[in-house]
């Protein structure tokens, strides 16, 4: 489904947010380290304990995820039901939050799911300030059949939910108190995993930085016209010539954008990671990636498993498809001229 309608309502702001390139170390320029879900390796996923886990190793920056409860409280959690990590059938966006805080998490300890509320109060706490976090925003999608029957009703209460989201996230954002010495909107980084969604960044955060998380590479690249945004792709698909090609486009926009890679967990492509020079190497084991920072050889000739190089093959053929349902949903394009010409005006 093409978008037919103008990609931006409004003039589009996007700060560039140089607290998200990579940073230079004793060992050397490096990836900064982005926990991946806090410290997921050790902590259950997106709790307290597993952010703070996070920064207690030294990692640069938090990625989270953003859902609404019923009640219109931002929660934290990847997932569209609390099944996996709660035990509980219940869609979260059918749940208020009085009784989401009193579930706990499977995985031991058994904590309860925080709201953004409690992780930017943990942030603002005096000596934090130089940790920042990405906000992953998890919107809920129409089936594939409901998008090619084009049930307007279905997508009118999935914009509606879209909508309540990033006005709660903005409204969160201006509630908690930052630290004196740094705003927000400096430690702060919005997910947008699809173009359809830029206006309400603009609308609702024109202050903060946008960063495009996504997994197909031809739609990627169409983000890099439009100015300071950056670009954050799974790591796994960004390996052949055309993701090679998007690296470099990126590098020479320099210092306009950064590059982050998600999800990077086996040593030999944090080693990659860092050899390919990108900002950011997103991680379930903050620690461990840093201690690869400290013994990478630049020299090293690096190998990689077959099952890695298998497991590689087979996310690029899953990717056409996924890719082709992804932009069926949201737009087989980002239309890059209503983009400008909005910016312009």
């Amino acid at each position: 489904m093409a978008e037919s309608a103008p990609l931006l309502e409004t003039k589009m702001v996007t700060p560039r947010s140089t607290f998200t390139f990579a940073k230079d170390t004793p060992h050397g320029t490096r990836p900064q380290a982005i926990a991946h879900r806090g410290y997921k390796a050790t902590y259950p996923e997106n709790t307290m304990s597993a952010f703070k886990g996070a920064v207690d190793v030294g990692a640069h920056a938090i990625e989270t995820d953003l859902r609404l409860t019923k009640d219109g409280v931002v929660v934290l959690s990847h997932d569209v039901t609390l099944k996996r990590c709660f035990g509980k059938d219940e869609q979260l966006a059918d749940c208020n939050w009085d009784y989401v805080k009193t579930l706990r998490t499977l995985k031991e300890p058994h904590e309860q799911m925080p709201r953004l509320k409690d992780l930017l109060e943990y942030l603002a706490t005096p000596g934090l300030e130089d940790i920042w976090v990405l906000l992953d925003v998890k919107l809920i999608l129409p089936s594939l059949t409901e998008v090619l029957m084009g049930n307007k009703t279905v997508q009118a209460k999935l914009d509606n939910y879209a909508d309540d989201l990033f006005r709660s996230i903005a409204a969160t954002l201006a509630d908690v108190k930052p630290s004196s010495s740094r705003p927000w909107n400096q430690r702060v980084l919005v997910g947008c995993w699809a173009a359809k969604y830029l206006p309400l960044c603009t609308k609702y955060l024109p202050e903060y930085p946008i960063i495009h998380i996504g997994f197909n590479v031809d739609y990627a690249r169409q983000f890099l016209q439009i100015p300071s945004v950056n670009i954050n792709m799974f790591q796994t698909l960004i390996i052949g010539p055309r993701g090679n090609a998007l690296l470099q486009e990126v590098k020479k926009q320099k210092p306009d954008r950064s590059i982050l890679l998600w999800t990077v967990n086996e040593e030999s492509w944090m080693k990659w990671s860092i050899r390919q020079e990108v900002d950011g190497v997103i991680t379930d084991d903050p620690k461990k990636y840093l201690e690869v920072c400290k013994s990478y050889d630049k020299l090293e000739k690096l190998r990689h498993s077959w099952e890695s190089w298998k497991a590689i093959f087979w996310m690029h053929m899953m990717a056409l498809v996924f890719g082709l349902a992804f932009r069926l949903k949201h737009g087989l394009w980002v239309d890059v001229k209503k983009v400008r010409k909005n910016q312009e005006s």
